[in-house]
């Protein structure tokens, strides 16, 4: 948060943006205007406004870059990018991708060599979409998105690892290094701390691989007894060596579950279809452990859910749910993706 600004900063601000026919979301466009005149005033080390307006411009020409599919599913690949067009990963990573696309998903990669290439390759022209980086050490792919129009490049890791999670809906990991296990656990982290909401994550290997398999035995010999995540934080990932796996995984998820929103405690989880009054004893019977206090019950959109028009017309479940029971909110989602409501 920024200070109040002076009212000659504040009428200056608001000059140049009626100028600039700028007539929408006038606060956010204040507040940045403001904080780059600030930065100037406060002599802001040189590097320092490089970083921030780096950011800023990378930013920019990413949400411009997504913004004509805003309306269609995306799904992030993660991957090495030196695996080898004849490694089985390579394969794998097409052939989920090509699925994924057929169904309508956009791809999204980190526009690379390796299993970026794969998924980039498998999900066509069409509907790939590549946020790359600049580094000095790794090799250009042979092919990634062919058009400019689809890919942009970035500087800095943060800013490309926010552009290749902001947009979508749905995650899949294939075997890698350091910058695939940073790319995991960061999902990871985001859904652990309710910074993100719940979506799809899947750790795809190539079929009999065991490489995240030896992940999930370190979590559940090394982390979960160490007592440094909870029990069922694991949960909400799948691991599997099926392409076909992780795209009923990916998919499925949306099958009827839309979103959720937290109203002060109460945790409010937006349905495509509504349960019935049995489903929802059900609900109550099977999953009373997550709740802090009360039932799980059904409601109508909330005022301040109406007042910002906020998916006001899907049926509602709401309930009031223990703090750190995340891998628990993902088999609830998953029950209620399976109800027999659902479509």
């Amino acid at each position: 948060m920024i200070d109040a600004q002076p009212d000659e900063l504040t009428a200056a601000v608001d000059e140049i943006m009626a100028d600039a026919g700028i007539t929408r979301n006038r606060a956010l466009i204040r507040r940045m205007l403001s904080t780059g005149i600030l930065l100037g005033q406060e002599d802001t080390d040189r590097l320092d406004l490089k970083i921030a307006s780096v950011a800023l411009v990378e930013m920019r020409d990413a949400f411009r870059l997504f913004q004509p599919y805003a309306g269609v599913p995306k799904v992030t690949v993660f991957g090495s990018a030196r695996t080898t067009q004849d490694d089985p990963l390579y394969v794998q990573a097409r052939s989920v991708a090509s699925v994924l696309a057929e169904r309508g998903w956009m791809v999204v990669t980190g526009a690379g060599p390796g299993i970026m290439q794969a998924a980039a390759e498998g999900a066509g022209e069409k509907m790939a979409l590549g946020v790359s980086i600049r580094l000095p050490f790794e090799e250009k792919p042979d092919a990634v998105v062919a058009d400019d129009t689809h890919r942009v490049e970035m500087k800095y890791f943060f800013t490309r690892k926010l552009m290749l999670v902001k947009e979508s809906t749905g995650f899949i990991c294939l075997p890698g290094g350091f910058g695939t296990l940073d790319e995991m656990f960061e999902l990871l982290t985001l859904q652990q701390t309710g910074k993100a909401e719940p979506m799809p994550i899947v750790l795809l290997d190539q079929p009999g691989g065991t490489f995240w398999k030896g992940l999930e035995r370190f979590i559940v010999e090394s982390l979960i007894p160490a007592a440094v995540i909870s029990a069922d934080d694991f949960d909400r990932v799948l691991v599997t060596d099926s392409a076909e796996e992780a795209v009923a995984e990916i998919t499925g998820f949306w099958r009827n579950y839309d979103s959720l929103r937290w109203v002060d405690d109460l945790l409010v989880l937006r349905l495509k279809y509504s349960p019935t009054d049995a489903e929802i004893d059900m609900l109550n019977a099977e999953f009373a452990s997550l709740l802090v206090d009360g039932r799980i019950e059904r409601i109508s959109a909330l005022p301040i859910e109406q007042a910002d028009r906020d998916r006001v017309d899907l049926p509602r479940l709401a309930l009031r749910l223990r703090q750190r029971e995340v891998g628990g909110l993902y088999r609830l989602i998953d029950a209620i993706n399976a109800l027999s409501s659902a479509g």
